[in-house]
């Protein structure tokens, strides 16, 4: 006889912890305004990359742990809690030049780590005599205590030599969840609520980019300031209409799945938007060098692509992604990107050919899941 596990809701508590998040991301894009040469300083670029992977890794942490074990009770809630605390602290850490405001973001930082891995310490007690389990839970909060240690072995660094290390935390986070992952199993996962709160997570980040947006209204109702409002408006629109297409009607929830690849191709997903929010301002200023912007705007759009297409990966039967499908969409994104470039000297043609190539990636992948629940 089949045993269906009960479906895990999402509580009202991963929302308002998800808010925070797109609270600091949206705080982090104001690094990419500290301009050289006509560009972002490769200083401002380099701490907007870090810190924006390691804010959206430390919801992906949060956000697995919550899947396995969140019971919705009183420890929870006040790991929660602290954590959103916390992340005021990595917020107010951001763009400051000054050491107090580095060794803030990497205390806080350090700190949510070690939150979110004691959490999986304290499981032990209910783990019994199940091996498995245990080892389940050491692997699980192995990398959390090493990302942890990193994060705040930046700061002597930092304040001794000068020397940013950040970024080693990042990639000791990925690649040991990784490793960890593939070895933790799926009988635990519920792949259903973990969809679910990637899903809620991008929703959010989509809110912070239709308030991005919010500058290209200033010019009221003047020709070229509303032909740019709606333009830059319905980039957004197609983008959320592709991934919610995506997720309602091509990805297979009901897979059992580690899911750990899924929340590591939001990681990148959620950054990308993130940049296309920062890229669609930069499209209005003229400060910055066209060649530069476009580039951004070019590869953000691409990059963000490409997570979605990796997310065909959990596609129903019926709904996976040929060869063709992928030759295709590779071939439009070189003709996009070229285009792009030739008409560099007309923004207006520039952001009605980036108009037309995301509503046709979105009518693409509608008619493959139009076509898939009809049969």
């Amino acid at each position: 006889m089949e045993v269906h596990k009960p479906e895990k809701k999402v509580e009202y508590l991963e929302l308002i912890y998800d808010l925070i998040f797109v609270f600091v991301i949206g705080r982090n894009n104001q690094l990419l305004h500290h301009t050289a040469d006509g560009f972002i300083s490769g200083e401002a670029f380099t701490e907007y990359l870090v810190c924006s992977l390691a804010v959206i890794q430390i919801w992906s942490f949060t956000a697995y742990y919550i899947n396995i074990f969140g019971r919705n009770g009183i420890r929870e809630h006040i790991s929660l809690f602290l954590n959103m605390f916390l992340m005021y602290f990595m917020a107010d850490g951001l763009g400051g030049s000054d050491s107090g405001r580095f060794v803030n973001y990497h205390a806080a930082w350090a700190l949510i780590l070690i939150n979110i891995g004691m959490q999986y310490i304290i499981e032990l007690r209910h783990s019994g005599g199940n091996k498995a389990l245990r080892t389940q839970l050491l692997r699980m909060a192995f990398p959390l205590f090493g990302t942890a240690a990193l994060a705040a072995a930046a700061i002597p660094v930092k304040l001794l030599t000068d020397t940013d290390i950040s970024w080693t935390a990042i990639a000791f986070g990925i690649a040991v969840s990784f490793i960890a992952g593939r070895k933790a199993g799926e009988s635990r996962i519920d792949f259903m609520h973990l969809t679910e709160r990637a899903m809620l997570y991008v929703v959010f980040t989509f809110g912070e980019m239709i308030i991005g947006l919010a500058g290209y209204f200033e010019g009221g109702t003047e020709p070229e300031s509303l032909y740019f409002a709606v333009m830059g408006f319905l980039i957004i629109t197609a983008l959320f209409l592709s991934y919610e297409t995506l997720y309602d009607r091509i990805v297979d929830r009901s897979l059992e799945n580690n899911g750990l690849t899924y929340i590591m191709i939001h990681v990148f997903l959620v950054f990308a938007l993130g940049s296309i929010t920062a890229a669609l301002e930069f499209m209005r200023m003229d400060n910055i060098s066209l060649i530069p912007k476009l580039a951004f705007l070019v590869g953000s759009l691409l990059l963000y692509y490409l997570c979605l297409f990796l997310l065909g990966m959990y596609a129903k039967k019926k709904c996976r992604f040929s060869g063709r499908f992928a030759a295709v969409m590779t071939g439009s994104a070189l003709a996009f990107a070229g285009l792009m470039f030739l008409l560099r000297e007309n923004m207006k043609a520039n952001i009605l050919l980036t108009v037309i190539y995301v509503f046709s990636v979105f009518a693409v992948l509608y008619r493959i899941g139009r076509d898939s629940s009809e049969e």
